[in-house]
């Protein structure tokens, strides 16, 4: 007698998840309290949401690992998986293109006549005049090495899972997982000792003394590379994650999607922060004083 419960095709249907409603919920609960906030309002209701957030990330992951564990990624279920992490790529480069759009259109039109706010600080040059920069060749530089170190080390990482070496495996990510931290603390020193201040100042600006008050370009900066330093923590999480799973044997050669899903992000970062270096760390920076050391 055949087993009605076994499958016949190469799909995996999953079980009934409580996931996708716990986080709407929580994503609801998180943006009124961030609006109430922002409102002079407590913020325990957005930590409340985020909480809930993050729980339901730890869990509805989880949950896919033990779908993968359990055999249910078949391979046309990791090639879903990757069309699915594609397409999650693709949209956080349209993130970017946002930022990168903005950082454009001020510094290509420093002098735009309907600009009047725009053209009241930059006095129709960019970067604005008075404002100082941070050098690009200094801690800058040291970071773009870093993440190019890093992108070199997880590449080895998967280099030798493919060939079975999990001793190398481990030590990739281990590897990539400290140059990612030693980045996010550079750029934590760096936004510490920046020249500009990303909070605005009408009084500060007049004064133009960007140092206790921002201009469009202190906030263009802060948000772009900012954004990407959130990308970078996410995915030092993400390669954390996978440091733990190959520590205990759960990647094959033939099975490693969360690895490589962790390996293609990291490299989304490396190229956007090579963007960012050129853009607007170089050649935002061209004729206007570098702030000392």
């Amino acid at each position: 007698m055949a087993d009605a419960h076994a499958n016949n095709h190469d799909y995996h249907l999953v079980d009934p998840s409580p996931w996708p409603f716990v986080g709407s919920m929580s994503a609801l609960v998180m943006a009124v309290g961030a609006v109430m906030w922002m409102h002079d309002g407590s913020m325990l209701v957005m930590l409340a949401g985020l909480l809930g957030v993050l729980y339901t990330m730890f869990g509805w992951w989880r949950d896919v690992i033990k779908e993968s564990i359990g055999g249910h990624h078949t391979r046309v279920v990791q090639l879903h998986l990757r069309y699915g992490m594609i397409l999650f790529i693709a949209s956080e480069v349209m993130f970017f293109v946002a930022w990168f759009w903005a950082f454009f259109d001020a510094s290509f039109y420093p002098d735009e006549v309907a600009q009047v706010a725009r053209v009241t600080v930059t006095e129709g040059q960019w970067p604005p005049k008075g404002l100082e920069v941070l050098d690009p060749w200094h801690l800058p530089l040291l970071n773009t090495l870093i993440l190019l170190t890093s992108g070199t080390t997880v590449t080895w990482a998967h280099h030798a899972l493919l060939h079975g070496d999990r001793k190398g495996l481990v030590w990739g990510l281990a590897a990539t997982v400290f140059l990612g931290a030693i980045f996010s603390g550079v750029q934590v020193y760096e936004y510490a000792h920046a020249p500009f201040a990303f909070g605005f100042d009408a009084d500060a600006v007049e004064a133009r003394n960007f140092a206790e008050g921002g201009t469009i370009y202190s906030a263009t900066f802060f948000l772009a590379t900012g954004f990407h330093g959130f990308h970078v923590l996410v995915g030092t999480i993400f390669l954390i994650v996978c440091l733990a799973r190959a520590m205990v044997g759960q990647f094959t050669t033939e099975k490693h999607f969360g690895f490589e899903a962790a390996a293609w992000y990291w490299h989304f970062v490396d190229v956007v922060w090579l963007f960012l270096f050129v853009c607007i760390y170089i050649w935002g920076s061209v004729g206007a004083p570098v702030a000392a050391h």
